[in-house]
């Protein structure tokens, strides 16, 4: 009778990925995530059938934590409040987790990640696209496709993170003119 898996093994799989994915890339032996794991190289398949199912589920993991960080909205408020709230918390998040951001970027553009592991990622992130057609709805950006507009707002996430890592004394200060910056593009 096969053993139970065990979480603590799984997501030390997963942590030990998102660390072994900064340092080498995607192209890292599945026996260097294993060692950086801390379980024999057979026991990561018991885990994920595959190199590909690994990255497939680190993806889902990384996009899960980042959709429940940036959840909780303040209802009642403003567009540009609740955005602007979406922000910091994404923010807050990748200044929070540098590793976890650095692999989340390389799995976003990697063909390993499925068609279908994307559509999962997208429906987490349901809540955010929501925000942004309200936010856009009287905007230039109306007839902007959707995609085009995540990649503006992730073009400008991703400087402004750059800029509070680089200068945490004024992270609060980055964080704010980034999303001025984006909002003007916006709204």
């Amino acid at each position: 009778m096969p053993r139970p898996k065990s979480d603590e093994k799984r997501n030390a799989i997963l942590q030990a990925a998102t660390r072994v994915i900064v340092m080498q890339g995607l192209s890292a032996p599945t026996m260097v995530i294993a060692k950086e794991a801390g379980v024999a190289n057979g026991s990561l398949f018991t885990y994920f059938e595959t190199k590909t199912d690994l990255f497939n589920q680190l993806f889902l993991e990384l996009k899960m934590e980042l959709a429940t960080g940036s959840m909780n909205l303040p209802v009642d408020a403003e567009v540009r409040e609740q955005f602007f709230d979406l922000w910091k918390k994404w923010m807050n998040w990748a200044i929070s987790n540098p590793e976890k951001r650095r692999a989340l970027a390389q799995l976003s553009v990697s063909d390993e990640i499925t068609p279908v592991t994307r559509a999962a990622g997208h429906k987490m992130m349901a809540h955010v696209a929501d925000l942004l057609d309200r936010s856009r709805a009287h905007g230039p950006m109306q007839k902007v496709s959707m995609g085009f507009l995540v990649a503006l707002m992730n073009s400008v996430a991703e400087a402004t993170m750059d800029f509070m890592t680089q200068d945490p004394a004024k992270a609060k200060k980055h964080s704010k003119e980034g999303f001025d910056a984006f909002w003007r593009m916006l709204s």
